[in-house]
Order: structure tokens, then C-alpha cells, then sequence
């Protein structure tokens, strides 16, 4: 059986003679070699912070691209190793990223940037307290309001946005809803309800035949044939009927309107 081949281990002179190269004349091949030498480091980063594997993709290539920013903005002058130099590159590009891609909802820059601090301080403070801390002591450690502690922690919450399909356990005996199922939506009924009102304060203008004509094709919401069917006259003349019945209202409404008493 064939041994799978190892990746060559490769020194930190030859590194340096990579980055040499580069910086130098432009090399792509002491690129290519340097890209290839640290993509188990990025992948590694990117595994880190992808809490949601649905995010690993973009999360590594965002960390390729810290990585081809730390090599050619490296400089032996900076009196440390390439690989201290470049791990802070790439976690600050995948922390950009994550700060300013990944919510679900625009959230103002210095809430995304205040709730890693609360974590942080709630972590630091519950060792020195011995418990929990109050939102009046995070707030006091961070020198902000508790308002802003509060908004940074309920907004924290919206960093995913849930599918309108996503369950919820609706009663004790784990029978389930979706969030669709408990949005709010529009119900038509009210303003049938407004338009019906309107209707009936100006129907007393109308002949009998009329208003059942009016009844039958906009309350009842019957077609002219079904209402001409009902009242035993042809469609057309229901047509008439409606057309005269929907004039006079017209008249009344606009005369309603200028003077309401007219028609109490």
C-alpha cells in the first residue's frame, strides 16, 4: 500500500528567501510557494471563527487574501517572525468580515464592535466577581451607558435571521408552529368592513332593485350573470341597473362630503 505523499517541510530560511524574492522583483513562483506553505494556516484561522459552516468558504477566503496582504506588506524591519506578523493580518480581515457581512440586519457599526466587548467583559468580570455581572457594572467597566449595553445585547440577538419556516414548539406535548404561522398579516375584512359601512349610509338614495343589484354584486360578490340569475332579469339589464346605482352613489358621496349632514 502507497503512503500518502507529506508536504515538504520547508525552513525558515527558505521563507525568507521567498518573501526576499517577492518584495525584490515581483517573483510569482516565491508567491505561489508562500501561498501554498500557509493555506493549512488560514484554513486552520477560518475554522476558528466559522461557528456557521455555511460561512467556512467566504471566511477562508477572506483570510487568503490577509494572507496575501501580510506578504506584501511584511518587512524585516519589524523586528518579528513573518508568521507573528501575518496571523494578526488575517485574524483582522476575517474579523472585518464577520463584523461587516455576516448580520442578517444592518446593525450600526458601534453596536457590532460594542458586543464583543460585552462578551469579553462579562467573561473578565464574572471571575472577579465571583457571579454574574449587572448591566450597571458592564456598563461602568466600558465607560458607556446602560442603554447602549442593553441595545448592543438585545441587537446581538439579530445576527441570524431566522427562516419564516424555521419551528417553534408550540404546547407541552411538543406539537410545533413555524414563524409564518404567527406573522401578523393584512386582513382585507377591515376595510370591507369601512367600505360596507360607507355603502350602507348612502344606499337609502336607491330604488329597491337597486340596492339588491349593488347587495348581489359588491357585498355578496356575485358575477352580473349570478345576480341577474337571483333577481330573474338579463345580465344586461343588471348591468344597467348597476351602472345607474353606482352614478347616483357617486352624487351622494361627493355631496356627502361637502356637507355631511345632508344624508344623516
Amino acid at each position: 500500500m502507497l503512503k500518502q505523499s507529506q508536504p515538504p517541510e520547508y525552513s525558515k530560511e527558505d521563507i525568507h528567501q521567498w518573501l526576499d524574492k517577492f518584495k525584490t522583483s515581483g517573483d510569482e513562483e516565491a508567491l505561489n510557494q508562500l501561498v501554498l506553505h500557509y493555506q493549512k494556516l488560514v484554513e486552520a484561522i477560518a475554522r476558528k471563527y466559522a461557528k456557521d459552516h455555511s460561512y467556512f468558504d467566504d471566511i477562508y477566503q477572506v483570510g487568503m487574501l490577509g494572507l496575501l496582504g501580510a506578504i506584501r506588506r511584511f518587512d524585516d524591519n519589524y523586528g518579528k517572525s513573518f508568521e507573528a506578523f501575518a496571523v494578526p493580518t488575517i485574524i483582522g480581515e476575517i474579523k472585518r468580515f464577520l463584523r461587516d457581512k455576516t448580520w442578517s440586519v444592518h446593525v450600526p457599526r458601534r453596536i457590532k464592535e460594542l458586543g464583543p466587548k460585552i462578551k469579553s467583559t462579562v467573561e473578565t468580570l464574572s471571575v472577579e466577581l465571583s457571579r454574574s455581572p449587572t448591566i450597571p457594572e458592564i456598563a461602568k467597566k466600558l465607560a458607556v451607558s446602560e442603554e447602549e449595553v442593553l441595545e448592543a445585547m438585545e441587537i446581538g440577538k439579530s445576527y441570524r435571521a431566522l427562516s419564516v419556516d424555521h419551528a417553534l414548539e408550540a404546547d407541552s406535548e411538543g406539537g410545533t408552529i413555524t414563524i409564518l404561522d404567527i406573522v401578523g398579516m393584512e386582513d382585507v375584512g377591515y376595510e370591507k368592513v369601512d367600505q360596507r359601512l360607507a355603502l350602507e349610509k348612502v344606499l337609502h338614495i336607491l330604488n329597491e332593485k337597486e340596492k339588491q343589484v349593488i347587495y348581489y354584486t359588491f357585498i355578496e360578490n356575485m358575477s352580473q350573470k349570478e345576480c341577474g340569475e337571483k333577481l330573474g332579469i338579463s345580465q344586461m339589464h343588471v348591468s344597467r341597473i348597476q351602472r345607474r346605482a353606482i352614478k347616483k352613489l357617486k352624487e351622494a358621496a361627493n355631496t356627502d362630503a361637502s356637507n355631511p349632514e345632508c344624508l344623516q
